[in-house]
């Protein structure tokens, strides 16, 4: 995977900026603001864009097509099936027929004929991790998946599915505050897998924080300090912050052009790596 300070190859063949936009806040309760949220995102440069079947059961997939299909151009559309979320429980699901049926509802609510990125939402403990996966390679094989990733796996859960397939990218919690997915990271670094941190700004950022210390001395805000330290964390990293206001996803944007000095970095990533000790 070529990657560099804004830019990083998907699977060998889809270029994206390393800064995404997470779909699942756009409000279906107003589909103007959400489509203009979409558009707004694809003009501040963003290419990657996260979705999944299970929000607002299928309705974010169809926000994103009516605001911007046809796609431009260099925009992936990624989604994600394997979990439901029926009421307030959030329910791993993985049986092979369950993933080809949303696989195909999300290429019709898509209106795509093929899915760029299709990631496994949860491991279904009930369900072995090879059929899950042959699943999705089955899919791949038809030519309606593109690539394969994961989201909340183990680095054994990786090598497990990638005996089967090639897996491109990996989603899990990750933040200033969270390293939990250390491991997971370092073996996304090993073996060029862009590496999706979801959640990706910190409950750090909060007033009074060192976080907002660093803000207040470069001019940008505190939300802007933890995503650009992700982005100069690795170069597999790609963020993909959500948010339902404008202002927020401009502000989210910007973090790009955010640079942060030698010492500001090391002395954010020791406060993360004390915050997590500390709840360990």
């Amino acid at each position: 995977m070529h990657s560099d300070r804004h830019h990083l190859v998907l699977g060998g063949d889809l270029p994206v900026h390393r800064l995404g936009f997470g779909a699942m806040r756009l409000p279906a309760d107003d589909p103007a603001a959400a489509h203009a949220l979409a558009r707004r995102a694809v003009e501040l440069g963003v290419t990657f864009i996260d979705t999944a079947d299970s929000y607002d059961l299928g309705r974010n997939e169809e926000l994103l097509a009516e605001a911007l299909h046809p796609y431009p151009d260099g925009v992936v559309v990624a989604t994600k099936a394997g979990q439901c979320h029926p009421g307030d429980d959030w329910i791993p699901l993985g049986r092979p027929e369950y993933l080809r049926q949303q696989a195909e509802l999300s290429l019709r609510r898509l209106r795509v004929e093929r899915i760029d990125l299709f990631q496994l939402h949860r491991v279904d403990p009930a369900v072995a991790l090879a059929d899950q996966i042959g699943a999705l390679r089955r899919l791949q094989d038809e030519g309606k998946v593109r690539h394969v990733g994961l989201s909340e796996v183990s680095v054994e859960q990786i090598a497990e599915a990638g005996r089967i397939t090639p897996i491109v990218s990996v989603q899990n919690r990750y933040n200033l505050d969270d390293r939990r997915s250390e491991d997971v990271l370092a073996h996304c670094e090993r073996h060029s897998i862009a590496f999706l941190p979801w959640l990706p700004i910190a409950p750090s950022v909060r007033p009074g924080s060192p976080v907002t210390e660093v803000a207040r001395r470069l001019g940008v805000t505190p939300a802007q300090v933890a995503l650009a330290w992700l982005l100069r964390r690795s170069e597999v990293v790609l963020p993909i912050p959500g948010t339902s206001s404008l202002r927020h996803l401009e502000e989210n944007a910007g973090a790009a052009g955010v640079e942060l000095s030698d010492e500001d970095f090391q002395h954010l990533d020791q406060l993360g790596r004390t915050a997590g000790m500390s709840r360990a």
